[in-house]
């Protein structure tokens, strides 16, 4: 397995998949989880309750500001039942706005307010990824991760390194198929889409003339 961390994530893994042909494509992943653990942090906070208590946030695309942490099928346990996230917290204006914008800036926000990166944050999130392809995801869990774009049924192009949700069983992940996906989703799915296309252009312009 190789997992890329250093920014711009998704790209240079894609270019490291296509350095080493010899290792297959699906062994590649980049970290998203940083973002899909503070879109977590986000919902809860907003309801009292523990990061523990949200599940199934996904964060699509691309690690860059067009990131789309998306809730629409997240659920929250709230006094001991399951809700979903927009039913628990009955504020979709939030949703389709401050908390998109929070998560997607989360990282710069912490630079300017500490002057340091969020370090042990992206360790954690390291950890929290390498454990979950090590031992699997729960039941009836999945997490975000960027993984190559291949054959998916979200409209994503192929030939990205593109983050979906996924659950992972024996050490293989698999993309979370046939998720609604509504007319909001798919503007901020196609967008990250066409930033990392651009991204992809740019960096093999750039090795085919070095």
């Amino acid at each position: 397995m190789v997992i890329v961390v250093g920014n711009p994530a998704n790209t240079n893994c894609l270019t490291a998949s296509k350095s080493a042909p010899s290792i297959p494509k699906e062994n590649f992943s980049c970290l998203t989880r940083l973002d899909h653990n503070r879109a977590k942090a986000q919902i809860a906070l907003k309801l009292g309750v523990t990061s523990d208590d949200v599940k199934n946030v996904i964060i699509w695309g691309n690690h860059s500001s067009t990131q789309y942490p998306d809730v629409n099928h997240a659920k929250v346990k709230l006094q001991g039942k399951e809700v979903g996230v927009y039913e628990a917290l009955k504020n979709d204006s939030w949703l389709k706005g401050d908390f998109i914008t929070t998560v997607q800036q989360r990282g710069a926000a912490v630079i300017k307010a500490r002057k340091l990166s969020s370090a042990m944050s992206a360790a954690k999130a390291i950890c929290d990824h390498v454990r979950d392809i090590w031992f699997g995801t729960p039941e009836g869990e999945f997490v975000s991760m960027g993984i190559i774009s291949d054959g998916n049924s979200y409209g994503v192009p192929d030939d990205l390194i593109y983050s979906f949700p996924v659950t992972i069983k024996n050490k293989t992940w698999k993309i979370v198929e046939g998720l609604p996906i509504n007319d909001f989703s798919r503007e901020k799915m196609d967008l990250t889409a066409k930033e990392l296309k651009e991204e992809k252009e740019t960096a093999f312009e750039f090795l085919s003339s070095v």
